[in-house]
């Protein structure tokens, strides 16, 4: 159970995180870096619930567990990779975001074998 309050808690950071730089890119960033920060805000939010539902997921398992550290770990790699771009001008960070895409994409099909595997659903 400890395993899952950190990754709501880590989820939850994140979702903070995700509201602060779509926040900022609305009010403060210029055009080009605004479009990279809201992307990354975006995405880094729907992976943020993501873990949130894995994480309280009772039935879950260790597959649901995965899932969400997978959405919320690549989440905030692509994230990142985006904000260095648009912050700092690290153009080289674009070769990461794909990781943190990839840790996306996977999440995503952890959670749909887990579930497939799953006897009895409970939320």
């Amino acid at each position: 159970m400890n395993r899952d309050r950190i990754l709501l808690a880590f989820s939850a950071v994140n979702g903070a995180m995700a509201v602060a730089l779509g926040a900022f890119a609305a009010h403060g960033a210029a055009p080009k870096a605004a479009a990279l920060l809201s992307t990354g805000a975006h995405y880094q939010m729907i992976h943020a619930v993501l873990a949130v539902a894995c994480a309280l997921w009772v039935g879950g398992g260790r597959g649901a567990r995965a899932a969400g550290w997978l959405a919320v770990s690549g989440g905030l790699i692509f994230c990142l990779s985006l904000a260095a771009i648009a912050f700092l001008g690290l153009r080289w960070m674009g070769a990461v975001a794909p990781i943190g895409g990839t840790l996306m994409i996977i999440g995503w099909v952890v959670l749909a074998v887990a579930a497939l595997r799953t006897r009895t659903f409970q939320s």
